[in-house]
């Protein structure tokens, strides 16, 4: 671990099992690029404020093209291209060509999860600290790619590992014998969400509440059916995320989650 890195980690308390699994997140995604690209190079990509928000505007999952990035980033189209080149070079970034337009997106969850992690390295903010039962907006629930992130994520593995739904293994998650049958009756596809080369159960450091959500192929599975349901709702043009008094419902009866100072929509 690289000296600053050391010194970051020692940090005594709670911020020290953030930072170290800030750094966990990081060394799994840099550890086979690190020979080529250095972090210097890396943080080049992430300190332009007009890239940040682009990568930003993009952490929902979806793509946008070069046009739609430069009018969220407040940036002229010759500028948007000129860094979409640099992200999509820097690996950040992926571009699709459909006919005559180019579609730009993360390029994969798990940078999509690095980048989520690395918001937890921000100072904290001056004043006093809100009531912690008060949480509203981006900060209750979001799109963090394609699962689920904020408050309601956090409590929402939680309540998965009360119940035994799921159980810890480092930064992975098992799913339990009691467990195949809660999720396969709240339909999730458990033998899909094992397909692949993806992790499957990984804990993402949450940057709002520095406390782990449930990402990777079961996190995807999760959110799809949450939103297939109805006990979620997307917000146009953002990655707020609206839980409906149905999910409210629903939730306290399938892991006995009740999210605390949210009002619900009707649904």
């Amino acid at each position: 671990m690289p000296e600053r890195w050391s010194r970051f980690t020692r940090i005594g308390g709670a911020h020290a099992s953030v930072r170290a699994e800030v750094w966990a997140h990081w060394r799994r995604y840099a550890g086979g690029m690190l020979a080529a690209t250095d972090l210097a190079s890396i943080g080049a990509l992430l300190g332009d404020h007009s890239r940040a928000r682009i990568l930003a505007e993009l952490l929902d999952g979806r793509a946008l093209t070069a046009t739609e990035l430069g009018a969220r980033a407040g940036v002229a189209p010759p500028t948007a291209s000129e860094h979409l080149a640099r992200l999509v070079g820097g690996g950040l970034l992926a571009v699709d060509v459909q006919g005559r337009h180019r579609y730009y997106r993360i390029a994969s969850a798990e940078i999509a999860d690095v980048l989520e992690a690395i918001g937890t390295l921000r100072p904290p903010a001056a004043g006093p600290r809100p009531d912690a039962d008060v949480v509203t907006g981006i900060r209750f629930a979001r799109s963090c790619y394609d699962h689920l992130a904020g408050r309601l994520a956090v409590d929402l593995r939680q309540g998965l590992l009360d119940r035994r739904v799921l159980v810890a293994d480092g930064a992975e998650h098992r799913v339990t014998p009691m467990g195949e049958a809660v999720l396969a009756g709240f339909g999730v596809d458990l033998q899909q969400a094992r397909l692949g080369q993806r992790s499957f159960a990984r804990g993402c450091l949450d940057w709002t509440e520095r406390r782990p959500h449930l990402a990777g192929s079961l996190g995807a599975a999760l959110l799809r059916r949450l939103l297939e349901r109805g006990w979620l709702v997307r917000c146009v043009g953002s990655r707020e995320l609206e839980l409906t008094a149905a999910g409210r419902r629903g939730l306290a009866e399938l892991v006995r989650v009740e999210p605390p100072g949210r009002p619900a929509l009707q649904g």
